[in-house]
C-alpha cells in the first residue's frame, strides 16, 4: 500500500465531505445547542450569562448522542455509495491503485472532515463555555475525546451501509434507520428486556456493550466524576466490577467497536464487485 497514493485520495474525499452542507449544519447545530444549555442552566439558577460546563454536562451528553451518530453514519454512507452511483468508483478502481488504498484513503478523508466538524462544533462551544469562568477543561477534554471515539464509530457503521449499497439515496436512507434504531430502539430495547426477562447484572452489563452509543454514554458520565448514583444500576455493577479500571474497559470497548466496523466494511468492499 503506497502511502502517497492513500494520501491523494484521503485529500479528495476529504473536498468531498467537506461539501456535504449537513455536516456543517450538525457541527454548528451542536455548538449553538451547547451555548443554549449553558445558558438556560444559569438562568434557571437565578444568574445572567453563560455557565460552566459542570451545569450543562448531562444535557451536552444528550446532544452528543444524538448529532455525532448521525454525523458519522451521514457521512461514512456517502463515502462509497455514491461514487458508485456516479460511476466515479468504477473508474478510481480501473486506475493503478488497490482497493485497500481506496477504501482507506476514503475512510481517512471522511476521518479528517468529522474531526474538522466536531472540532468546529467543540471549539465555539468550549469558547462560549470557558467564558463562565466555571468550567472543567479536562472534563471537557475527556468528553471531547470519548466523543471523537464516538464519531468513529459511526463513521465505521455508515462505511459498512455504504458498501452494501449502490445508492447514495438508499445508503442515506439505511443510515437515518440505523440511526434511529441506535439512538432510540437501544434504550426502549434495554428497557423492555429488563422489565421482561429481568437479567442478571453481568448479562445487563453485556447488552448495554452491545450498544456502542452506552458505553459512550456510560463513558461520559464517568468521566464527569459523577457519583454511583448517577451512573445507575449497570455503571454501579461496572464500576464494582472493574473499578478505576473502568474508564480504560469502556475505552478499549469503543477502540473495539472501531477496528470491527471499519474491519467489516473493508472486508465487504474488497469483495470483487466494482470492477
Amino acid at each position: 500500500m503506497e502511502l502517497t497514493l492513500l494520501w491523494t485520495i484521503a485529500q479528495r474525499e476529504l473536498r468531498e465531505a467537506l461539501r456535504n452542507k449537513w455536516l456543517w449544519f450538525y457541527a454548528v447545530a451542536f455548538a449553538g445547542l451547547a451555548l443554549a444549555l449553558s445558558q438556560a442552566g444559569l438562568a434557571s439558577a437565578g444568574y445572567a450569562g453563560l455557565g460552566g460546563f459542570g451545569r450543562t454536562a448531562a444535557s451536552l451528553i444528550n446532544a452528543l448522542l444524538l448529532f455525532v451518530p448521525l454525523m458519522g453514519l451521514s457521512v461514512g454512507a456517502g463515502a462509497v455509495a455514491g461514487d458508485r452511483e456516479r460511476g466515479t468508483l468504477l473508474y478510481l478502481l480501473a486506475q493503478p491503485v488497490s482497493r485497500t488504498e481506496v477504501f482507506f484513503g476514503k475512510a481517512l478523508g471522511a476521518g479528517m472532515a468529522l474531526v474538522a466538524a466536531l472540532g468546529l462544533g467543540f471549539g465555539l462551544a468550549g469558547l462560549g463555555l470557558a467564558s463562565g469562568g466555571d468550567g472543567n477543561a479536562v472534563a471537557y477534554l475527556m468528553l471531547a475525546g470519548f466523543t471523537l471515539l464516538l464519531a468513529l464509530v459511526s463513521l465505521g457503521l455508515g462505511l459498512i451501509v455504504s458498501t452494501l449499497t449502490r445508492k447514495g439515496s438508499t445508503a442515506a436512507g439505511a443510515a437515518l434507520v440505523l440511526w434511529l434504531g441506535l439512538v432510540f430502539f437501544g434504550d426502549l430495547g434495554l428497557v423492555g428486556a429488563t422489565l421482561t426477562w429481568r437479567p442478571t447484572s453481568d448479562v445487563l452489563f453485556m447488552l448495554l456493550v452491545a450498544n456502542p452509543l452506552q458505553v459512550f454514554k456510560l463513558a461520559s458520565i464517568y468521566s464527569l466524576r459523577a457519583t454511583l448514583d448517577t451512573l445507575g444500576a449497570v455503571g454501579q455493577f461496572a464500576f464494582f466490577q472493574f473499578g478505576t479500571a473502568l474508564p480504560l474497559v469502556l475505552l478499549a470497548l469503543l477502540a473495539g467497536w472501531i477496528v470491527a466496523t471499519f474491519g467489516a466494511a473493508y472486508a465487504l468492499f474488497n469483495r470483487k464487485g466494482d470492477q
